[in-house]
């Protein structure tokens, strides 16, 4: 991961005033999304200067539910108990929203992924996020 991305997140992350397992997996999600957009806009950014559109495009691809419902299932057997649980907790939240372009099981294991993001980006091991995304990338 871009080292300056990482030095901004750890930096971020230590402005929460809870403790990650204190927050729902719903508030994790919320927060996971933002971290997960912001590595992904970096991942693409670092393929190379393209016009905005089609960096737009490439995002785009890797922010969906389904392309994250896919990375769930391929980093699912990578994480330890506790990171499985989180994201357990995350694909199995109820939430009021609707997916507009996904079927519900690819939208509750994007959750349970942007919940796994949240929780290990409240702890401040972002590295760890890294090495998660970039293997889920890898392998798509």
């Amino acid at each position: 991961m871009n080292e300056n991305i990482e030095s901004l997140l750890n930096h971020t992350a230590g402005g929460v005033k809870h403790k990650a397992n204190e927050y729902s997996p719903l508030a994790l999600a919320y927060i996971g999304d933002a971290v997960y957009e912001m590595f992904i806009r970096t991942y693409v950014l670092n393929k190379g200067n393209a016009p905005v559109n089609k960096l737009h495009k490439a995002s785009r691809e890797l922010v969906r539910a389904g392309t994250q419902a896919q990375i769930y299932h391929i980093i699912e057997a990578e994480l330890s108990e506790e990171e499985q649980d989180v994201l357990r907790r995350g694909r199995n939240a109820k939430s009021i929203s609707t997916p507009k372009n996904a079927d519900i099981t690819e939208y509750r294991h994007a959750t349970g992924l942007e919940a796994l993001i949240g929780y290990l980006y409240l702890q401040g091991n972002i590295k760890r996020i890294g090495e998660l995304i970039n293997f889920g990338i890898k392998e798509l």
